[in-house]
């Protein structure tokens, strides 16, 4: 069967220098594609190219006959005055579902993505809720194909896996723009990467994001060991070019050609393969204080809601800290109060004198007006870096900005660049204790991996908020989890409140022990006759809890063998190591979901 997108010789530039050329891309029935590339390859253009909405400058775009195409971009507005209802609803009426079918179509969508009032003001809804409003309304109109742009941005972790779940069980194609490397892993049965340093303008790869690491490196090993041969072979025909070869016979005439020719492929070889990534490092104090900030029965009430109660928690000097917890939890919340912008509503927050504390703001807070040249170097045209005066083109340049670019103001930047920015303007500011509120939005893949190394060398105190699961799992030392109804709860790392969260969603917690129960199905079910379990089954849920701790050490043990750098430098072991990893965790479910089973049979449930 024909591909239902079929896309030849795409080309599309804004000013001078191309976003891509002659590109080609095709979407099959049930194909999930996850669309990576550096910030400014072209990767929203392309799905905008593919809706309809920008025409290419080259190159056509075939759809199959009566496609349906959804499309949900990297902003999720919505118009004055909506809601939930009237934006579902208008949803329906451009895909022109009768009434009839209207309550079927959007009663799923609507109660998985957590909706409960239709009648809730758009405007009141987080960023996180706008996210999941605007996904479902790109699946009530029922696509073939649905375009995503970033969509895991301003998701929460709960938010991301919904949408993973929604994904992996689609009848629908889908294309993803998204440097979300856990969602891609988990969601992608292709990979394309838009970047010039491919022959070709992008490298495709069928299977998830481990796979096309694979292939990658295979793809760049192949094109290094060329560019070492063409370099030999140029240089010997340069040398034979040297002695003035009289190119009077057409063999010599032949050569010239060849050598010209090969010098050509060589110099676009070289272009193509220089590889240029922002420089990030983040610089702390000289400080010696181990008590960094301490918070002593800490709780913080809003509008007569509590965010979180009863925190004891101090923040010591190269303590990682990771925040997560569901939208609305209070995370953002928790970081204004270590920086001391709110007060809570009980107990205190003690800092070391004199604390250096930098921030960084999840809203991209910059003057549209202001200048780049202004926004990297805001009182001369200099910056003074670790000790050091380096003039205000270098600095941009560290950053992936070209000087020419200096008196560009700063709203016309994408969201990865105004967040290469607001970096670049933390790493002026020395710093005791980085605060930061979702740093990962907008940067793409190779600014994150330089990103997490910052981090994992900054010798301070770090506090992270991300919805980027690989960077939590690589950089936080400790995870505190924000349960939204007050309850706040101390991690190794994020797999393992990745776990309890899952336990919790199938049952009990006793949170001051951790010992993990399930939930008794008289709590969500009528009883039923009483079963007695079996000898077998006895003597299996007598062992049950020491297998639990067994699967989960193994969990840990996997999850630390990931961290390894010489596992995450060499793709085979990585992918390796990720399948090992989902092994161990179907492992410890299976063993949650078993017991549950068990302790409903013994209670006669």
């Amino acid at each position: 069967m024909p591909p239902i997108i079929a896309a030849q010789g795409l080309s599309k530039r804004y000013g001078a220098e191309p976003l891509f050329q002659d590109i080609s891309f095709t979407v099959s029935e049930g194909e999930r594609i996850g669309l990576i590339g550096p910030n400014g390859s072209g990767k929203s253009t392309l799905l905008e190219i593919l809706y309809g909405r920008v025409r290419p400058d080259t190159g056509d775009v075939a759809i199959r006959k009566r496609t349906r195409l959804s499309s949900v971009t990297q902003n999720s507005e919505f118009s004055e005055g909506a809601t939930i209802r009237s934006v579902i609803t208008a949803a329906l009426d451009r895909a022109e579902v009768p009434e009839k079918d209207r309550a079927a179509r959007i009663a799923e969508p609507l109660g998985r993505a957590g909706f409960e009032d239709l009648d809730t003001p758009t405007a009141a809804l987080s960023g996180g809720w706008r996210k999941r409003l605007a996904i479902v309304e790109g699946l009530v109109q029922a696509p073939d194909v649905l375009l995503l742009d970033e969509p895991t941005n301003h998701l929460d972790l709960a938010g991301i896996r919904w949408l993973e779940t929604v994904l992996q069980s689609a009848t629908f194609a889908c294309v993803v723009v998204s440097h979300d490397r856990y969602f891609l892993e988990n969601v992608a049965t292709a990979v394309v990467e838009l970047a010039r340093s491919y022959e070709n303008g992008y490298l495709r790869v069928s299977g998830n994001y481990s796979t096309f690491l694979i292939a990658k490196e295979e793809y760049l090993h192949s094109q290094r060991k060329r560019q070492e041969s063409l370099e030999n072979r140029v240089h010997t025909e340069i040398e034979w070019l040297r002695r003035g070869p009289k190119a009077r016979t057409t063999k010599s005439k032949a050569r010239i050609d060849t050598a010209h020719e090969m010098i050509g492929e060589l110099a676009d070889l070289n272009s193509r393969t220089r590889t240029v990534s922002a420089k990030i490092d983040f610089s702390s104090t000289d400080r010696q204080t181990k008590r960094l900030i301490s918070l002593d029965d800490v709780t913080y009430k809003i509008e007569g809601r509590t965010l979180f109660s009863g925190i004891h928690f101090t923040v010591t000097s190269g303590m990682r800290v990771g925040l997560v917890g569901p939208n609305g939890s209070g995370k953002t919340t928790m970081l204004r109060l270590l920086r001391g912008d709110i007060q809570p509503s009980r107990g205190a927050i003690r800092k070391a004198d004199s604390l250096r504390v930098v921030y960084f703001d999840q809203n991209r807070e910059l003057d549209p007006d202001l200048s780049l040249r202004r926004a990297l170097a805001p009182d001369s045209d200099s910056v003074i870096y670790q000790d050091r005066v380096i003039h205000v083109a270098a600095w941009a340049a560290k950053f992936l900005f070209d000087p020419e670019h200096l008196s560009q103001p700063v709203g016309k930047l994408s969201g990865g660049e105004r967040a290469r920015v607001l970096i670049a303007q933390l790493m002026l500011q020395p710093a005791d204790v980085l605060l930061l509120d979702e740093p990962t939005n907008d940067l793409d893949i190779p600014t994150l991996e330089i990103l997490e190394e910052s981090l994992l060398e900054y010798r301070g105190a770090l506090v992270l908020v991300t919805h980027d699961r690989f960077m939590l799992d690589r950089v936080s030392t400790i995870v505190l989890g924000l349960d939204g109804l007050g309850g706040v709860e101390r991690f190794a790392d994020y797999s393992q409140w990745d776990v309890w969260q899952r336990s919790q969603q199938r049952g009990t917690t006793n949170l001051s022990s951790g010992t993990k129960r399930p939930a008794s199905a008289g709590e969500t079910q009528p009883a039923s006759s009483k079963k007695k379990l079996s000898y077998h089954e006895v003597r299996e849920l007598e062992t049950i809890e020491a297998r639990l701790a067994d699967a989960d050490r193994n969990l840990e043990a996997r999850h630390v063998a990931l961290e390894d750098p010489a596992v995450t430098g060499d793709p085979e072991r990585l992918k390796a190591a990720c399948i090992e990893m989902e092994e161990a965790q179907n492992i410890l479910d299976r063993l949650y979901e078993r017991w549950g089973e068990l302790e409903k049979k013994k209670s006669g449930a």
